[in-house]
């Protein structure tokens, strides 16, 4: 069942939920009867099968506050495989479009939309819809693309990036000059917090991966590495911070992994639970919270769509912000699949052949 707590299936939910006000008809293709404008998009119309790729119908009125997409790119987020699957929690009616996290140019907008205009290029979120040529989004779930910024960079940074920023700030105040350990450090988010913590607040960071993946986390701002598989986690960070340990530890994999973090974590440090890829939650003895003064603060970036919708458009503005200034690197992309191979980049992330995102590329 570890495919369930893995980490962007957690982070996408409540956001899907919250920018999930459209009628069934967008949600899923239905068949139509007259002869309308169509697209090509990858359908899901089996669980457990191959997508497939063909004409759908474009949706002929938006409703006032919706915004229609030319999709350029579509990150890959393993909730689209689980959906596929029917592992997701939310089972969109049969044949549904997977995909997520989008970045493509406004071509229409509904009557009420103020913020964006036909032309703009722009960002963000839907709940599915994402793996086709087009989309309908809320214009609350988009950002605008500033001009320096690329569609593949844009549709790999808002769950990556605004969930490393809302931890390295918000929860754990992380000043420069700190330590930051980084678990899972090769996948989207663990780079998005090495490049975050690194390139723009300034924090000593500390990367965990397998070996095969530890030369992309020191390009991307890593001071130092640990292999998972050769070094004892807890006696590397003490040997590498000179016995003190760890200020902020962002913690993606659970387990055994997360137990020696918290026994290398520094005084007075904030350990940030983010998922369990290893399909194990841990218990977390709070003899050594108490005895080391530290914190464990859980970090769920997409419940902030409900509960304080300001902190994740912030998250993600501020991350556009430093990329814009030069402060960071930038999403990294390991690989692009065209529309007609969808399933190829399903196989590619389920092998875990990929360090950062994986995009589907539709123009």
């Amino acid at each position: 069942m570890a495919a369930f707590r893995t980490v962007p299936e957690r982070l996408l939910r409540p956001v899907a939920r919250s920018i999930s006000s459209r009628n069934a008809e967008i949600i899923s293709v239905k068949p139509s009867f007259g002869k309308p404008r169509m697209y090509r998009a990858a359908l899901c119309k089996e669980l457990g099968k191959p997508l497939v790729v063909e004409q759908v119908p474009a949706a002929e009125k938006l409703k006032s506050s919706q915004v229609r997409v030319a999709v350029h790119s579509c990150g890959i987020n393993f909730a689209d495989i689980l959906m596929c699957l029917g592992k997701y929690q939310d089972k969109p009616n049969l044949p549904f479009i997977p995909g997520a996290e989008i970045a493509g140019e406004v071509i229409e907008t509904g009557e009420g939309v103020e913020q964006l205009s036909k032309g703009d290029r722009v960002f963000g979120l839907i709940p599915i819809g994402g793996f086709a040529e087009e989309c309908i989004a809320e214009q609350s779930g988009l950002w605008k693309i500033p001009s320096s910024v690329g569609y593949n960079a844009a549709a790999a940074l808002a769950v990556s990036y605004g969930t490393a920023y809302v931890g390295l700030t918000t929860k754990s105040n992380t000043q420069p000059g700190q330590t930051v350990l980084v678990t899972a450090a090769a996948g989207a988010l663990g780079l998005a917090t090495v490049d975050l913590a690194a390139n723009a607040l300034g924090a000593k960071v500390i990367g965990a991966a397998s070996k095969d993946k530890l030369d992309v986390v020191t390009t991307m701002g890593a001071s130092s590495t640990i292999d998972y598989n050769k070094d004892s986690l807890k006696e590397k960070v003490k040997e590498l911070t000179g016995g003190k340990g760890a200020n902020v530890i962002m913690e993606a994999v659970g387990g055994k992994v997360f137990t020696e973090c918290l026994k290398c974590i520094a005084w007075g440090g904030v350990i940030l639970p983010v998922g369990f890829a290893s399909g194990e939650i841990p218990q977390i003895p709070a003899n050594i919270l108490l005895v080391k003064n530290c914190s464990a603060a859980g970090l769920f970036w997409g419940a902030h769509m409900k509960h304080n919708p300001a902190l994740l458009r912030n998250s993600v503005n501020k991350s556009l912000e430093f990329l814009e200034q030069g402060k960071l690197k930038g999403p990294h992309v390991s690989g692009e699949f065209e529309l007609d191979q969808a399933n190829e980049a399903f196989k590619f992330v389920m092998q875990r052949k990929s360090t950062g995102k994986v995009l589907i590329k539709t123009r």
